[in-house]
């Protein structure tokens, strides 16, 4: 049986060199922004450095292939659920007095794609997730909580309710609580339905 080299801290360093501009620009190709192309890359060689340093220089390549693309899935993830909120602002106002209406089962993309908005789109969105990144603070912990959980992680009634420890009726009313009290807020500070 042959012995697996385990990749030296210079053969890693190396590696990365090597690896940077391509990654770099298989980033950039994806995301369209050079300063978040960068901080992908970057991250995603601090993932391979931290956890993977100590593999076989062979198995680097594909390991940080495998990185570099869930790092540029968690970006879009995370663009994605930012986004969001600005639509799930628009569906918190209620139409009717039910408690149990779920905001998220009225978002759609419009678009359905993952392009960048206009840049005064981007600059109104941007203001308006500060005002609700705001008005979170103010929530009470169990109604920040629950909202965070359920529209920020992107879980369901049920894995919130237990990682709340609480029941699923509980997370409706937390996160009913929430959104009424976060709309009020943005209705307060002159937001409309059709700006959001």
């Amino acid at each position: 049986m042959g012995v697996i080299k385990l990749a030296s801290r210079i053969e890693l360093s190396e590696f990365l060199a090597s690896t940077e501009r391509r990654a770099y620009k298989q980033a950039l190709f994806a995301v369209r922004d050079e300063h978040v192309a960068l901080d992908i890359v970057q991250d995603a060689m601090l993932k391979l450095a931290e956890k993977y340093g100590d593999k076989p220089l062979a198995e680097l390549p594909m390991l940080f292939q495998r990185i570099l693309q869930n790092t540029i899935r968690d970006f879009y993830r995370r663009q994605k659920v930012r986004s969001m909120w600005t639509t799930l602002m628009s569906s918190l106002i209620p139409q009717h007095d039910q408690d149990d209406i779920d905001p998220l089962e009225s978002l759609q993309d419009d678009s359905n794609n993952s392009q960048s908005p206009r840049p005064d789109a981007a600059l109104e969105q941007s203001q308006l997730l500060v005002i609700i990144e705001l008005e979170l603070t103010k929530l009470p912990a169990r109604q920040r909580e629950a909202f965070l959980l359920r529209y920020w992680e992107d879980m369901d009634t049920a894995e919130t309710a237990a990682v709340m420890g609480c029941s699923e009726g509980s997370v409706k009313t937390h996160c009913s609580r929430a959104t009424h009290a976060l709309a009020a807020a943005l209705r307060s500070k002159g937001v409309t339905n059709h700006e959001i």
